[in-house]
Order: structure tokens, then sequence, then C-alpha cells
């Protein structure tokens, strides 16, 4: 049985569903203390039962699109655990797919402070923790979709997410802070519990949505969707020590899709 994250503390964003949902409970199963961060309540309930199986696990929401609300976040994980090992940054995700003279000025913004900045706040938010430490890992959650159809925003906010992961690897790495990414493609989850885009879709809405559908399977080799478990074990790879000698590195995780 593995036990890869025996005593480490990971702050898992984005926590209450999905691919973050799934990272923190495969963590959990390795011994990982976790605090689980996400802005709807769901996230308490992901704590509980993790709690209920022996697990130390601590659920914090928070708006991470804010500094104030990041630098919250770290400062709760270090005062609830005395340091903070592993940061995995996994708000994010698309709101609108449509072409981009569709998007408002209001949805570009929207897009770029969903899918950038809780990234950017919580990686400059943990820093001095993991410098003080001498160590820390952070894997970032970016997207195949920095190439693509319908997300010229998303995709403009995924790309600097590589970027900045790329940046921040080189910076720190005389610190002994490694930062990687996986860029997931489609993948196949239970239906969001509050979706992204609240708004009625009209037929042309899911038309357009369809298009981004078809053409992510298209650039996939395996012509699929992944499964969240596809997704979490390479998040969980690289925040592990068997990626000791891993870092500044972007991983498509879409079935051969490079994103």
């Amino acid at each position: 049985m593995k036990a890869r994250f025996t005593d480490k503390v990971m702050v898992i964003t984005g926590a209450a569903q999905g691919i973050g949902k799934r990272v923190a409970e495969l963590a959990a199963a390795e011994g990982g203390r976790l605090l689980l961060v996400d802005i709807a309540d769901y996230v308490q309930g992901v704590a509980a039962e993790l709690r209920d199986q022996g697990i130390r696990a601590v659920a914090v929401q928070a708006d991470l699109e804010s500094w104030a609300g990041a630098e919250q976040v770290m400062a709760e994980a270090h005062r609830e655990f005395g340091r903070i090992d592993i940061l995995i940054n996994n708000v994010g995700g698309t709101i609108w797919a449509q072409p981009f003279e569709s998007y408002s000025p209001e949805q570009i913004e929207k897009e770029i402070q969903r899918s950038l900045f809780p990234t950017l706040w919580c990686c400059r938010a943990v820093l001095p923790y993991m410098l003080e430490q001498k160590g820390g890992v952070i894997v970032n959650v970016s997207s195949v979709a920095t190439r693509g159809l319908m997300r010229v925003p998303y995709g403009a906010a995924k790309g600097g997410v590589n970027a900045m992961t790329v940046n921040l690897a080189y910076e720190y790495a005389s610190h002994n802070i490694r930062v990687n990414a996986t860029a997931p493609g489609g993948t196949e989850a239970p239906p969001r519990l509050t979706p992204r885009n609240t708004s009625e879709q009209s037929e042309q809405d899911k038309a357009w949505y369809q298009t981004l559908v078809e053409q992510t399977r298209q650039h996939s080799f395996m012509d699929r969707y992944g499964t969240l478990d596809e997704q979490a074990e390479p998040i969980l790879f690289l925040a592990s020590d068997a990626a000791s000698f891993i870092t500044g590195t972007v991983i498509p995780v879409a079935g051969g899709d490079l994103g």
C-alpha cells in the first residue's frame, strides 16, 4: 500500500468537487494531512467525510480570486498544522464557451479572474512559509485549452498559469521548492453542484459548447474524456517525492492532446 504523503501537510484548492475532491480523497488514503479550500460550503462535507475515516482534514471557505482570501488560507493552514509541504492549485474552469467576438469585456475579465488569479495569489501567499521551512512543492492545475476553440480568455488564463509555473520553478529551485503543473484535457465528472455559468443556455450556447466538446475529443489520440482518477494521479505523482528531480514542467494529461 502506497503512503507517499504520511505526515505531509497538503493544501488543496477547489476541493469541494471534481478533480480537487478526488485528489483530496487519494491523498488522504496515503496519509496526508489536509486543508481543503473552496468558496462553496460543500467543502465542509468533504472534510467531514474524511475525518470520519480518521483523516486529519480541515475545511476553509475562501474566495481565492482575491489576495486577501489566499493570504487567509495559507495563514490558517500554517496555524493549524505548523507547516505547508504541498500546495495543489486546482481552482479555475471555463465559464463560457463562445467565439471571442461574442465575449463581453466583463466576461473576459471574469474568465481571467477565475482561472489565473487564484493560482497566482496562492503561489504568492504560500512562498513565505515554504521559504521559511526551506522547501515545498507546488502543483498547478492548468489545461490543454491553451490551444482550442471557444475559450480564448480561459486559454489565456491557463497560458499564464503555465508561464508562472516555469518562472517560479526557475526562481525557487535553489530554495528546494519544486513547481510543476498538469494540463488536463476533457474529464468525465459528476454534474457540478453549482454550475460555473448559471445563466440559461440558448440553443446557440449549446451548439458552441458542443463544438468545444467535439474538438476536445478529436485532439485526444484516445478519442475520449479522462476519468477523475486519471487526472488526480499525475497531480499526486508530481506532489510526491517520486518526482523529486522534476520541476518547471507542464504535463499534458489529455490522452495525447498536447494543448
